[in-house]
């Protein structure tokens, strides 16, 4: 299967995805459609852009497919989906009081949706999500974190054997490359910068527990098997980088936004409530019976 440079961009870009292994000779960028034909079905085009809005609504594990395993996976979904709309519209049922109701509903909820966003994208911006982290986020620290190392093995007294030979001078990361069997060992058992709930509760306790160069002279017992652990420093977590923080803060201005939109909205219409059986609801509510 062969895409245009543009085409093929445009579709990797747009379902975040790398690699576009399908890719074989691309044409001439200049001559590549904006929104390439990718399938027809009774001659109805299902252009490169319909791919995409298929590929956004798929679950995140299935986005992460390779491409070649995704894309002819998206277009025979759209294809089955223009089938049946072809022999839906055959028959009568768009006729029918309950399905007309059904699509007006759905119609309302996309032109609903398309307004929301209309009105709330234009007001999430990079000002607004830098601002927001300014005063949220940039001058806070986080919780107390300990930097570490650890041998792992599968004994207490291999353990007991580790700290012996600390005990005697040897080096703690030689140790845990040679006789750890934590995927960290190759570091020498370093685990980074980490806050105490990032760690299962006997280990946290222990790390944090110790001072700043000094090891465990108990092995510590865990599911995964008994530690020797390092303390190799003591900080407060530091802020956030923004890029870490920046999906939630968009999420957090775009619901400000909306309730924005939707209490503009409201303030412009005129709204009656009725009861459920629609009846207006009485000013003073009426004084229940006596038994």
């Amino acid at each position: 299967m062969r895409f245009s440079a543009i085409s093929l961009s445009a579709l990797t870009l747009s379902l975040g995805l790398a690699g576009a292994a399908y890719a074989q000779t691309p044409a001439s960028p200049a001559a590549a459609p904006k929104d390439p034909v990718v399938a027809t079905v009774n001659g109805t085009p299902i252009h490169l852009t319909q791919v995409v809005a298929a590929a956004d609504s798929l679950p995140a594990q299935l986005q992460q497919l390779p491409p070649a395993q995704l894309y002819p996976l998206l277009v025979d979904r759209l294809v089955d989906e223009q089938a049946l709309l072809i022999a839906a519209n055959k028959t009568d049922l768009a006729k029918q009081p309950d399905v007309q109701l059904a699509m007006k509903q759905a119609a309302d909820q996309q032109l609903e949706n398309a307004y929301l966003a209309s009105k709330v994208k234009p007001m999430v911006t990079d000002a607004a999500i830098e601002a927001l982290y300014e005063k949220d986020y940039a001058d806070k620290t986080g919780p107390e974190q300990v930097q570490a190392r650890q041998i792992l093995v599968k004994t207490q007294a291999e353990a007991q054997s580790i700290i012996a030979q600390l005990e005697k001078g040897a080096d703690f990361a030689t140790l845990a490359q040679k006789d750890s069997i934590d995927p960290g060992a190759k570091d020498g058992g370093e685990l980074g910068w980490f806050s105490k709930d990032e760690m299962v509760p006997a280990f946290a306790d222990a790390a944090f527990a110790l001072k700043p160069g000094t090891y465990t002279k108990t092995p510590v017992q865990t599911q995964f098997g008994w530690h020797v652990i390092l303390n190799e420093g003591e900080r407060q977590a530091p802020p956030p980088p923004l890029a870490d923080v920046k999906g939630k803060i968009q999420q957090q201005l775009a619901q400000e936004d909306i309730k924005g939109v939707l209490a503009k909205a409201r303030a412009a219409v005129k709204v009656q409530v009725f009861n459920p059986d629609g009846s207006t609801p009485s000013a003073t509510p009426a004084a229940p019976a006596k038994p």
